[in-house]
């Protein structure tokens, strides 16, 4: 489904990526991990075209994206829940839901208010309620609430659980099974690696801007001295 090959990516004249390769198949969850500031957000900028990448290739269902506005990219299909959440914090809960929301391509049963809610019964209840007076927990169920609203193809979640209190990180990481368990495709930032390595099923880690490990999730979890040596503190 997607596929980045060789991606550098600048800041000015700065270089922050010097050669990512990742790909998400269908249905499948890739994890992006790194130390911080070893380019994962950079990266998935690049990918969605917030920081667009100068050299390499991004695929998208067989299409070349890299130097396409960062909307139209969102447009075929890539629905983005952003680090720092940047909910609407000014609009209603429902309001932040159906700003961007968008029917699937395919028709059928796609992501509406209704299945929302089911998913984050939270929302469903403060659904009148204005966004900034949310809790951070919640409003993290929001910002995957309004991605899920745009049917995306490909659902990319950067620091999914960061900062939030434990009951609400497992309440998040049962909503991530539960959206992978529909066949979505995920590719997903987070440092916890207790509950993210048993849902996913591959991982890039990232050192200094380069892809420096791709394989399966189950032989990163089995590998203690590889995990010190890329993600320990």
């Amino acid at each position: 489904m997607l596929e980045a090959a060789g991606i550098e990516t600048f800041y000015g004249a700065s270089q922050a990526l010097f050669g990512v390769d990742l790909q998400v198949g269908e249905g499948q969850m890739v994890a992006l991990l790194g130390r911080n500031g070893m380019g994962k957000t950079t990266t998935i900028r690049s990918l969605c075209g917030l920081t667009p990448a100068r050299r390499g290739s991004i695929r998208f269902r067989d299409k070349e994206i890299r130097g396409l506005p960062a909307f139209r990219i969102a447009r075929l299909g890539i629905g983005l829940v952003p680090e720092g959440r940047r909910c609407f914090a000014n609009l209603t809960v429902r309001e932040n839901l159906v700003a961007t929301a968008r029917q699937g391509e395919e028709g059928g049963e796609g992501w509406d208010l209704q299945s929302v809610a089911a998913l984050f019964p939270r929302l469903g209840e403060r659904a009148g309620q204005i966004a900034r007076t949310l809790s951070g927990g919640e409003q993290q169920m929001l910002a995957i609430g309004r991605a899920l609203m745009t049917n995306p193809r490909l659902l990319i979640l950067d620091e999914a659980t960061e900062g939030l209190a434990p009951v609400i990180r497992q309440e998040i990481w049962t909503a991530i099974r539960d959206v992978k368990g529909r066949g979505q495709a995920i590719l997903i930032v987070d440092k916890n690696l207790k509950d993210l390595l048993p849902l996913a099923d591959a991982c890039v880690i990232l050192e200094k801007g380069v892809s420096v490990w791709i394989g399966r999730a189950a032989d990163l979890a089995g590998d203690a001295a590889l995990q010190d040596r890329f993600l320990g503190v």
